[in-house]
């Protein structure tokens, strides 16, 4: 299927400004770049409730976004009212390339994604690089899902229905905290959902070479990011940085995974979403036809995002109801 029409618009629109090289940006740069696409949301959704609390990380104190669903009751009443069914809770972290993203640059998603889903939506603001480099991203969301699981009751939370997602390196970040939690044994999670993910950093497929460059994001983007995340001495094939690595899937929770046709990324998502198959493990794959990288988080641009953000949610739902 070609490009969606609004796609190819906005693509055109966004070369028209001539942006410079993603490699002569400074990381002050990128973000205020992410910042900018991500002011392509729209308008926000409404919901029932948003309440900014802060939790304690692997060194320091984590800022959290809660999102209570627009049809859902809020956390205050479910303190008051004992006999209130918890909600399923989704962790969220965020996209940016772990350099760049915050708790506002993907409030809309997180409010579009908690409405979809059902669920009660926690965002989490973790470290990131290059003044928190690897792998310090991740000891922010194993302390993050660990604590959220400890208090999912007082959160509203049903604790048999936690799961765990993001968007692009976010979803990165979800896949190898929900490996290592599996691998401890420690917690349940009944779903991980991965959007758009970076899975293989070291990978060299079909998707990376035909949609590297003129797609939104490109092997320069990533290879930039990928600079101030890991340092010059990380091995990108570690599978903490490359979940598709891991050399066990087995114990992987059921996973839901949504990518982009024209995404660079698209090939190691599906990758994954096969070796969990082959593993054993339920898996949803839903690749969406004619869009790019991010395209869920410009609504205001691209109007199928809206469509698409209620399909991920009725996946989240039918398969944690399973």
């Amino acid at each position: 299927m070609p490009l969606d029409p609004s796609i190819q618009r906005f693509l055109k629109l966004l070369a028209a400004t001539n942006p410079p090289g993603i490699s002569t940006l400074t990381v002050a740069e990128r973000r205020a770049g992410l910042q900018h696409l991500l002011g392509f949301s729209g308008p926000p959704e409404a919901v029932a409730r948003i309440e900014d609390r802060t939790l304690p990380g692997a060194e320091r104190e984590l800022n959290i976004r809660i999102y209570t669903p627009i049809d859902a009751v809020p956390i205050d009443a479910i303190r008051i009212e004992a006999d209130v069914a918890p909600l399923a809770g989704l962790i969220y972290f965020h996209g940016g390339g772990l350099i760049a993203g915050n708790l506002e640059t993907h409030d809309a998603i997180c409010r579009s994604l908690t409405n979809a889903s059902g669920c009660r939506l926690i965002s989490v603001q973790y470290r990131l690089a290059p003044e928190h480099p690897f792998p310090e991203a991740i000891a922010d969301g194993l302390a993050a899902t660990r604590w959220i699981a400890a208090h999912a009751c007082e959160l509203g939370i049903d604790p048999h229905r936690l799961v765990i997602g993001g968007d692009s390196a976010g979803a990165t970040l979800a896949a190898v905290v929900c490996q290592m939690i599996e691998a401890a044994g420690d917690i349940h999670l009944a779903l991980q959902f991965l959007l758009c993910p970076i899975m293989d950093f070291s990978a060299d497929t079909d998707s990376r070479r035909r949609f590297g460059q003129g797609y939104l994001i490109d092997r320069e983007t990533l290879e930039h990011d990928l600079k101030f995340y890991l340092g010059p001495e990380t091995n990108r094939a570690d599978p903490r940085v490359s979940p598709l690595r891991s050399p066990d899937v087995r114990h992987v929770p059921p996973t839901c995974i949504h990518t982009a046709e024209f995404d660079p990324l698209r090939d190691e998502a599906k990758a994954y979403a096969d070796r969990l198959s082959l593993a054993g493990v339920q898996t949803t794959y839903r690749c969406h036809a004619g869009m790019i990288h991010l395209f869920y988080g410009m609504g205001s641009v691209i109007p199928y995002a809206g469509e698409a953000v209620k399909l991920m949610g009725s996946d989240m739902r039918a398969m944690i109801a399973s």
